[in-house]
């Protein structure tokens, strides 16, 4: 069952008229994907990191990429320019995780590209143990989780799954390949490179989680649904989906209680959201804290240069939280 990625409180940012009309000449002014304005090879526009990885990791020579969200910029608050708009209208191919972005998603909507990648449509975006994860008894999903049953909000991070990461690096190797069919070849070969990589990870991934203290882990926003499912681990979240969210005192005590009963060691929070109240968390607590990152981009912080490494730097820190034996 296909569902809404991403629905958070947050309003859609209206495209301003004149970047629309920027938008609609320069998409019939673009060359067609075969010739590429970038020294004949194909120009993707990538709405964010994960997006980019994809595109870079696949397309490898052959592509020209544009990161629509910068280094540094926390994705779901991304605003496009006119500048910007017309740049993704001249673009061979537009990759990008539909109700991620709302800026993104209007612009996509307007845009007259042939080739546009919705990678919502490439795996299985159904979570079932959306939320915060598990129930431990402490009662706070009416309160705070399971966002997806009261229609607020569903997680989108489902690139830090390996699995379904892999499933959509298929997807966009089979759309480059319709693209460019000239590069067929290359871009089959490419995907079958990186598939085998999150192949590894993933090994990687159940290997060094299948025995630990515990299975439950504190996180500042609850960013790794995806992730907990495929492990076997319990997320629960300071906030919900939304990073920016600020938790009640009563969720607050909660966790305290969390932590005590599952045996908690560790705190994590994120690199482009604020730290404070998971700071605060630990210090009340007693316990420690960490770096779990949500790869919704790079930035000199990150434990890593791209996702592989920021990966294996999340498995580091989880084996570390969770008494790996």
């Amino acid at each position: 069952m296909k569902m809404s990625v991403m629905n958070v409180r947050r309003s859609r940012i209206a495209v301003p008229a004149v970047a629309l009309g920027l938008l609609a000449l320069s998409a019939c002014g673009s060359s067609n994907a075969a010739d590429g304005k970038d020294g004949g090879k194909l120009d993707v526009a990538a709405s964010f990191y994960p997006m980019q990885f994809l595109a870079e990791e696949i397309g490898g020579e052959h592509v020209s990429v544009d990161a629509l969200t910068k280094p540094g910029i926390e994705p779901h608050d991304l605003e496009l320019g006119p500048r910007q708009i017309a740049e993704l209208g001249e673009s061979d191919m537009l990759l990008y995780l539909g109700g991620m972005q709302p800026a993104v998603d209007e612009a996509v909507e307007q845009s007259s590209v042939a080739n546009k990648v919705d990678a919502a449509a490439l795996t299985d975006l159904d979570l079932h143990s959306a939320g915060d994860g598990h129930d431990h008894g402490h009662g706070h999903e009416e309160e705070h989780g399971h966002e997806e049953a009261s229609g607020e909000a569903s997680d989108p991070h489902f690139w830090l799954d390996p699995v379904k990461y892999a499933e959509a690096a298929k997807g966009v190797g089979k759309a480059l390949e319709k693209a460019d069919p000239d590069h067929a070849a290359d871009y089959t070969k490419n995907t079958a490179a990186l598939v085998k990589k999150l192949e590894g990870l993933d090994k990687d991934f159940t290997d060094g989680l299948k025995n630990t203290r515990t299975k439950t882990f504190i996180t500042s926003h609850t960013a790794f649904g995806y992730l907990a499912e495929r492990y076997g681990l319990d997320q629960e979240g300071v906030t919900g989906i939304d990073p920016k969210a600020e938790p009640s005192p009563a969720r607050m005590k909660e966790l305290q209680q969390v932590a005590k009963e599952e045996k908690v060691s560790t705190i994590f929070f994120e690199t482009l959201a604020s730290d404070k109240t998971a700071k605060t968390l630990a210090a009340d607590t007693g316990l420690k804290t960490d770096v779990l990152d949500p790869l919704e981009g790079i930035t000199d912080q990150s434990k890593g240069d791209d996702y592989i490494e920021v990966m294996r730097a999340n498995l580091t820190a989880l084996k570390t939280a969770l008494g790996a034996k």
